[in-house]
């Protein structure tokens, strides 16, 4: 497998992976439903999202930015776009999985 497509491979399916881990976390949080409102939850709920964001930020765009860096402007615009559109690819198995599920249980 060609290089550029293995690292895109890797960062997107880390991606997907981070972001279901994330899912997982959230779900398991439906525990605390019952209790009372706190300024604490929208607090934790923005901190996720920046963390998020960030490491999401550095999956997609770290190792493209290096390259850029470094003067392999074409690898990291090469990268950048194997990455994105690995990313989209998952999103739609997932899009289309949830019309699968949708169509026979709901």
């Amino acid at each position: 497998m060609n290089p550029l497509l293995k690292r895109a491979l890797i960062d997107s399916v880390g991606t997907a992976a981070y972001i279901a881990l994330i899912v997982t976390f959230i779900f398991s949080l439906q525990v605390f439903q019952g209790s009372k409102e706190t300024i604490l939850i929208p607090m934790a709920m923005l901190l996720l999202f920046v963390c998020s964001a960030a490491i999401t930020g550095f999956l997609v765009f770290g190792k493209p930015a290096m390259l850029y860096v470094d003067g392999k402007k074409k690898e990291a615009i090469s990268l950048l776009g194997h990455t994105i559109g690995m990313l989209v690819l998952i999103t739609l198995v997932f899009f289309i999985s949830l019309l699968v599920y949708a169509s026979f249980f709901g």
